[in-house]
């Protein structure tokens, strides 16, 4: 077992009250390298974990927590990556180890972890909205002295739901909100966009600085004015609002008092300038420049979306282990689909590529750098993401939509009412469907099988393998196909040879891989390789099973489960996503539609959230990985029909 040293400060810190009552704003400068240096002991070892982020905003994190009085002060994180530091100085350092582990501690702030957690998050750019209704909250019930703080990365900023939380804070003028900008020029990948461009101009305009210096030096000695110290932040506030760059401040022109850039690495000022901000009320934005890895070498010099999530890497040569596998593996999904979308970009021209901020996650990098003029990163901006491809089919192009799973969400209203309700071609690829692991309950891609069979004109598949998600992409693109959804797991895939010829498949087509006598198991997706693994364990026992890889919920391949329900009265349905609503639904709805009478148990992710942990552990939690399967089999053939209802409901 491993144990790891805090340095002689952090160890003295085990709440943040340590922080504030037994050290001083000279002492946080060393407060702020052992943490950085206790992140990267334990990160190096464990693996599993972001990184980059979290070493980004140490001194941040440690001004906050020496100012402010949390958790009765409010600090709420976004995204979460950047949140290691915070964990460690509020009662978790003992067990950050476990980090991302199942049983352990979450990877972002989590309420029912802590009280210092204030704000459950895992998607990007909630955190204005949350922190404003706080605030809100609190001033409404007469805790008019409490601080709701918000700190967002520069790639959070992006996403409309930021701006629609800025313009509604703008006019709750006693609010005590303060919105600090983490901005390091990344969110996982590099940001693109304006607003990106807008920063950069900001913290490069050596006017701007130039005033932004004397204004802090001001500000500096604010409590010497007394009860005129209000009226001379209003001028400080107005002086940075225009002229500075030949335009008004984006910021203010929201209501905000903007101050800034400062340097987020220097403890000390930031725990000043944190200190003079708390006196200034109503809505405000610090803007802060930080560097994502600071404080450690490798990290900072070496490929920062690389260092985004390392795994086990040595902490004194910046070597990330990478484990050398003795045989050729199976690629990983998302590199299939981004070799797959150049090969047939280049036979047909009409092939765009959409990702909202994540060209490496979901390979679409590799389209980026062929084709710059035909892929597109339009930032974390998944509703604009939907809407763009939809525009793009308009004029007669296939935009290739990528998008994670559990992003999809975010966009909902314009898969429905841009895309579907005027049949577009648009092909959504909907990456990390299902159980993805570490990143835990806001990451699982559960419900996109549930939500998308519901879209009139929606064609809903999930390949078992990589030539079926090569097939189904040469499919999407064909005429008139209108909208097409493809899902795909997180991880590697199961053929090694998997560059295979192209061909198409009739929509709504399933295929027959077994046959069997007693019992049928129908997959969708990538847990057809479990029923596979399931079958071959139970041939060598007697038990006869056909299974069945369906490709499509919808449209459902019905001559198919005619097939089915005429010979089998004992089904199983597995699918990496929600019962509820899922797959299995699906063929319950044309059993009971067809007046077929059979015992149909759905295996699949139950009605509640599942938590992190690997996906093989989390496939085993749901029950429906080799055993899982194995196990239901078996309770099916081995019980009479009068207890079929029971076990059914039982294993559903």
């Amino acid at each position: 077992m491993h144990t790891y040293k805090p340095g002689p400060f952090l160890e003295k810190i085990n709440l943040p009250e340590d922080l504030r009552k037994n050290f001083s704003v000279d002492d946080l400068p060393q407060v702020s390298e052992e943490l950085r240096q206790y992140i990267v002991d334990v990160i190096s070892e464990i693996g599993n974990s972001h990184f980059g982020a979290s070493l980004g905003v140490v001194e941040m994190t440690v001004a906050l927590h020496y100012v402010f009085n949390t958790p009765y002060d409010q600090l709420v994180w976004d995204v979460g990556h950047q949140a290691y530091g915070h964990k460690i100085l509020t009662g978790r350092r003992g067990v950050f180890h476990t980090n991302r582990n199942k049983g352990g501690i979450s990877g972002f702030p989590k309420r029912s972890e802590s009280e210092f957690d204030t704000f459950g998050v895992g998607h990007s750019s909630t955190s204005i909205s949350a922190a404003l209704g706080m605030a809100v909250a609190n001033n409404y019930m007469g805790e008019k002295d409490r601080q709701h703080i918000a700190v967002i990365g520069d790639g959070a900023m992006t996403a409309g739901l930021a701006f629609e939380g800025m313009n509604h804070a703008g006019f709750e003028k006693n609010a005590n909100l303060l919105v600090i900008l983490n901005d390091n020029c990344m969110s996982i990948d590099p940001n693109v966009g304006a607003l990106n461009q807008y920063l950069t101009d900001i913290t490069t305009s050596h006017t701007y600085n130039k005033v932004k210096d004397d204004i802090w030096k001001l500000l500096g000695k604010i409590s010497k004015f007394g009860p005129d110290a209000q009226t001379i932040a209003s001028k400080i506030s107005n002086a940075m609002k225009t002229g500075l760059m030949k335009e008004s401040n984006l910021f203010e022109s929201l209501k905000f008092r903007y101050f800034g850039p400062v340097d987020g690495h220097d403890a000390i000022g930031m725990a000043k300038i944190l200190e003079d901000l708390k006196d200034i009320p109503g809505p405000k934005i610090l803007h802060c420049i930080t560097r994502k890895g600071a404080g450690y070498k490798f990290a900072e010099e070496g490929n920062p979306t690389q260092w985004h999530a390392p795994g086990v890497f040595n902490k004194e040569t910046g070597e990330i282990v990478k484990i050398v596998p003795k045989q050729p593996e199976p690629p990983k999904y998302q590199d299939v689909f981004g070799h797959t979308i150049v090969e047939l970009a280049e036979k047909n021209e009409k092939i765009m590529g959409v990702t909202p901020a994540m060209p490496s996650g979901c390979s679409l990098n590799i389209m980026m750098k062929a084709m710059p003029n035909r892929a597109f990163d339009v930032g974390i901006a998944e509703q604009h993401a939907v809407t763009f491809s939809a525009g793009l089919a308009t004029q007669g192009l296939v935009p290739f939509c990528n998008i994670y799973s559990s992003f999809m969400q975010r966009a909902y209203d314009q898969v429905l009412h841009d895309v579907a309700l005027q049949n577009l071609n648009v092909v959504f690829c909907l990456d990390r469907g299902g159980l993805v692991g570490a990143d835990g309950a806001t990451h699982h891609g559960a419900y996109d099988l549930a939500y998308m069979r519901c879209v009139p004109n929606m064609v809903v598949s999930a390949p078992m393998n990589e030539s079926e998600l090569r097939n189904m992409m040469f499919t999407s693109q064909l005429e008139n196909k209108g909208p097409f959804s493809i899902r795909y797991p997180r991880g590697k895939g199961v053929i090694t040879e998997w560059k295979t010829a192209m061909k198409e498949i009739k929509v709504g087509t399933g295929r027959k891989l077994t046959n069997g006598s007693d019992l049928a198991i129908l997959t969708i997706g990538h847990p057809g390789n479990f029923a596979i693994e399931a079958i071959a364990e139970m041939k060598a026992t007697g038990m006869s099973v056909a299974h069945y890889d369906m490709r499509f919920v919808k449209p459902i391949d019905e001559v198919m489960l005619h097939e089915v329900f005429s010979k089998f009265k004992k089904v199983i349905t597995v699918e990496d996503g929600t019962v509820m609503g899922g797959f299995g639904s699906a063929v319950i709805e044309f059993m009971a539609e067809h007046n077929y009478s059979a015992q149909v148990v759905r295996l699949g992710i139950p009605d509640r959230y599942v938590h992190h942990g690997t996906q093989k552990e989390l496939w085993a939690e749901c029950g429906f990985d080799k055993m899982g399967i194995v196990k239901t089999v078996k309770q099916m053939l081995n019980f009479s029909e009068a207890e079929g209802s029971g076990v059914s409901e039982k294993l559903g």
